[in-house]
């Protein structure tokens, strides 16, 4: 075995990939993971641990790996985190636990991220019940939003002995790892099954009930619920306030997104088309402008990335540049549109791109684009996708005056989690704005604990 080279993962051919939904990555099978959690060196002092937000006892779920014990391991995976198969698949290891791995100073980094997912998927395929709820307390919790925190919330109460209710706005439980996270890198069966094992152990879902609408935060009150969490994540979308924003062709990812995963556009038989066109610009470098041109190219299209820096500048995981490119998506760097052009019905034709250059850097410690103008140009396309982030919506908070907000809507939160309203907790994408899954699940578990301690305080 080389100590210093990790075992490589199997994933569908590109030119087969880039025309179906199903998921690209095929992950460890049993014999691959233990050859793979043989490398861990079994640190005495893991930095690894410290990369985690979620604070996940890596060590010690890839020593039960390398035992073969998968079931020891997706136990021990439990113990911190309520989504082990969704952190495996969509987590950025590479810029969080596996950076700090001291392998990665000669070779690779023990590869945590498919680990994780192999044990976890190991439970699910044979039903292996990894949460062991404390007996009822008999405290009621409330949680707004069935994304990544509040799930992560509603698990750690569970854990803890609280009647736990989650009210969830749209039909299916998952938030943005439904609507947001496309089936080829996270399957909903998956995420489902997460969302099973709550269920199974007590938890309830209140799914199409729109809180700040149909029910307020003094109904959830009146009901006997003791603390209330807000994971209402992010889904307001940004623009760039260019002319032509508002033809028809013109989508924000948002919309892209949730038409074609949780509204199945892309399957007949569903009355939720979406227009990928045949020549697609989608206009960001995160993972959602990723995920948006890779499912625009699955549509049929022709995608090019638009990205105002360069390459190097790419917020994106390096994984899925990297499956973009092989899938046949173009980049167009340090570029950014000034103006989108329609026909006389209003469909759009044309974009203008204006070629940028690298200035000082700007309050996010990137180099800041520099327009260089007169030297316009365009390029044709029938569809823009505008990937630019994401505000939290401000529905609630813009019903409870009280809840103080920022000045980008975010919920304003003590260490503890606790807004401005005593009984009122936060937690994600609703207080940070747009950012990654585990980051969300970091904010759920510190918050779950913030309830716990409010409750305990209170009687």
């Amino acid at each position: 075995m080389d100590r210093f080279t990790r075992v490589p993962v199997r994933e569908q051919d590109p030119n087969k990939r880039n025309k179906n939904f199903e998921e690209v990555c095929y992950g460890y099978n049993h014999e691959e993971a233990v050859q793979e959690a043989k490398r861990c060196l079994n640190c005495k002092s893991p930095q690894c641990v410290k990369g985690c937000p979620v604070s996940v006892n890596i060590p010690a779920f890839v020593h039960e790996i390398a035992e073969d014990n998968p079931k020891g391991a997706a136990m021990e995976l439990s113990k911190h985190t309520a989504l082990p198969a969704v952190c495996g698949r969509v987590c950025p290891q590479e810029s969080q636990c596996e950076k700090y791995c001291v392998l990665a100073n000669k070779g690779d980094a023990v590869s945590i991220g498919k680990l994780e997912r192999y044990a976890a998927d190991y439970a699910r395929e044979n039903n292996i019940q990894t949460i062991q709820p404390e007996p009822s307390n008999g405290h009621k919790v409330a949680v707004v939003g069935a994304g990544p925190a509040g799930i992560t919330v509603a698990g750690e109460l569970l854990k803890k002995g609280y009647d736990v209710t989650v009210f969830e706005s749209l039909q299916q439980p998952g938030g943005v790892l439904v609507y947001g996270i496309p089936q080829f890198r996270l399957p909903d069966t998956v995420v489902a099954s997460e969302v099973d094992k709550l269920k199974d152990l007590g938890v309830k879902f209140e799914t199409n009930t729109i809180v700040g609408r149909t029910m307020s935060l003094e109904a959830i009150r009146d009901e006997g619920y003791e603390a209330i969490f807000l994971g209402t994540g992010a889904g307001l979308p940004r623009f760039m306030d260019i002319p032509g924003e508002n033809f028809n062709g013109v989508f924000s990812a948002n919309e892209f997104l949730t038409r074609t995963n949780l509204m199945h556009a892309y399957e007949a038989g569903y009355d939720t088309p979406i227009i990928a066109g045949r020549k697609t610009a989608v206009i960001g470098g995160g993972n959602v402008a990723m995920d948006a041109a890779r499912v625009a190219k699955r549509l049929g299209a022709d995608v090019t990335v638009v990205y105002r820096r360069t390459e190097a500048e790419l917020p994106a995981r390096a994984e899925e540049v990297h499956h973009a490119k092989e899938e046949g998506i173009e980049f167009h760097f340090l570029t950014s549109p000034v103006e989108i052009h329609a026909d006389d019905d209003g469909w759009v034709t044309t974009m203008t791109l204006r070629p940028m250059e690298l200035g000082e850097p700007d309050e996010s410690g990137r180099r800041r684009p520099v327009p260089k103008e007169g030297e316009d140009f365009d390029v044709e396309v029938d569809t823009v996708i505008m990937a630019l982030g994401t505000n939290p919506n401000p529905l609630i908070t813009g019903t409870n005056p009280d809840i103080e907000t920022n000045k980008k809507q975010g919920i304003i939160i003590t260490e503890d989690g606790q807004s401005s309203v005593e009984d009122v907790f936060a937690g994600g994408d609703a207080v940070t704005g747009a950012a990654t899954v585990i980051l969300a699940m970091g904010a759920g578990k510190h918050a779950a604990e913030g309830i716990d301690k409010y409750i305990k305080s209170k009687n």
